[in-house]
């Protein structure tokens, strides 16, 4: 029997007997219209944007200036032409750093992935000034005294940043917006040593988390962690249950803002545990039990979440009012638990059919019950979810402002959304100084828990919408 060579690819009749480069495969040039395609759609873009420019720029011409601080003839023409400027420099400079990684390396290096990385350094770096500039304007306007988002200006001053308000005069910042808020609270003295107690928690866990991120994370240091932790949030929990009204006695509404801040704290935590409660107990049951109207219910909850919250507040409002919970903790925090079980179970529901169905097989087969093996195997494994089903339902409730405001009507009983809002109401005028450190104040516990349980919020994400 004779064995019959296999033709190579490229031998046989009228072809090329030549062995295939190295990979199986011959690679070919791109045409020249090919090449040509991204620099024409480039091209297009940057004519069609010219275009838009001066059409805009005709249209604006002749008509009255809107309210400005400061107006600058021409001050468009000199935008771009400081973006062409930097431009250029950046087509200098990556030209030199072409030039320097082609004799380190010995290699080709293209000068147009070079500029192109240039120009979107630059392009992400204005992104970012426009998106930090407000919050470092609001920032600014909270030591300012006089009281007005646009008392910055100096006209005087040759330098246009001052003159056109971009940057503030430092000489007349000062504290006094946040005294007004301390001002008449009283804090009896074992609340100071509660609070002494939070504080050093507090440092204690940034040490403990910046040595983690340094020297890595261990057994010891995630266990002294954790125990912190603990410490932080039963000092901040009884600060906040057994604070109360007769403590601020200021004569105006900016001297109670902390207590709108221990209210919106107090509605935000209870409200978080009674999410944990209701879409952990409803989210395994949806994953783990078929019973009749299971799907039917699982429809319903996607069908309620179409529908925005302001929807529902004539029929919220009379019923907290026929129930008698009108301007009480109670009917908000009722209020905020039944918006949060459709999507809290759904993401509680995901996790839990991620985890494989053989754990609670096994613990049955030991004898435990159903209730005992979602007490003792799925809730052990669920901490991360549960944490980020919590904090989720936290920062929601305490940004919330129309529920709050409809339904709480004494200054005792507002939130911080509310308090903030009787900053800008005033009848004579707005005291946005106060406005603005009360919100700078107001931001920061939910700052701090975002940049504490940031991993909680990616992985609890993922676990809850990926199925494994």
């Amino acid at each position: 029997m004779t064995a019959t060579p296999t033709p190579t690819p490229g031998s046989g009749p009228g072809r090329s007997s030549s062995p295939l480069p190295p990979g199986g495969y011959v690679h070919h040039e791109p045409g020249p219209l090919r090449r040509a395609l991204p620099w024409t759609v480039l091209a297009a873009l940057v004519l069609g944007l010219g275009v838009l420019g001066y059409f805009l720029a005709r249209n604006m011409e002749g008509r009255p200036r809107s309210f400005t601080i400061y107006f600058i003839e021409g001050g468009w023409i000199r935008f771009l032409l400081f973006l062409l400027a930097a431009s250029g420099v950046l087509a200098l400079t990556s030209l030199i750093g072409q030039r320097i990684g082609q004799a380190r390396t010995g290699r080709k290096v293209s000068y147009a992935a070079v500029l192109g990385d240039q120009l979107t350094h630059l392009f992400l770096i204005l992104v970012v000034l426009v998106a930090i500039y407000p919050l470092f304007y609001v920032l600014l306007a909270a030591f300012d005294p006089r009281n007005s988002l646009f008392a910055f200006p100096d006209f005087s001053n040759p330098n246009i940043l001052y003159r056109s308000g971009l940057l503030p005069n430092l000489n007349v910042l000062s504290l006094e917006n946040f005294r007004r808020l301390f001002d008449g609270v009283t804090i009896p003295g074992w609340q100071i040593v509660l609070a002494v107690i939070g504080g050093a928690a507090l440092a204690a866990l940034l040490l403990l988390t910046l040595r983690g991120r340094l020297g890595g994370e261990s057994a010891r240091l995630t266990s002294a962690r954790t125990w912190v932790m603990r410490i932080l949030i039963a000092a901040l929990a009884v600060l906040v249950v057994f604070m109360t009204p007769a403590q601020f006695t200021g004569p105006g509404n900016e001297s109670k803002f902390l207590l709108s801040v221990r209210n919106t704290l107090l509605v935000s935590g209870i409200t978080g545990a009674l999410a944990i409660l209701l879409s952990t107990s409803a989210g395994y049951a949806m994953a783990r039990l078929r019973f009749p109207g299971r799907f039917q219910t699982l429809l319903f909850f996607i069908f309620i979440q179409m529908f925005p919250v302001f929807l529902a507040l004539v029929a919220v409002y009379t019923l907290m009012v026929l129930l008698g919970l009108n301007n009480t903790f109670t009917g908000l925090i009722l209020a905020y638990s039944g918006g949060a079980i459709a999507f809290n179970t759904w993401i509680f529901k995901g996790y839990v059919e991620s985890l494989p169905e053989s754990l609670e097989e096994a613990a049955m087969v030991d004898g435990a019950t159903r209730w005992q093996t979602f007490l003792r195997v799925v809730l052990p494994l669920s901490g991360g979810i549960l944490v980020f089903i919590f904090l989720n339902q936290f920062i929601g409730t305490y940004a919330e402002f129309i529920l709050a405001n409809v339904l709480l009507t004494g200054v005792e009983k507002w939130t911080v959304g509310v308090m903030l809002l009787s900053f800008t109401s005033g009848q004579f005028s707005t005291k946005w100084g106060i406005f603005a450190a009360a919100a700078t104040l107001g931001a920061l516990p939910i700052v701090a828990l975002f940049y504490g349980f940031q991993r909680y919020f990616v992985g609890g994400t993922m676990a809850g919408g990926v199925k494994e």
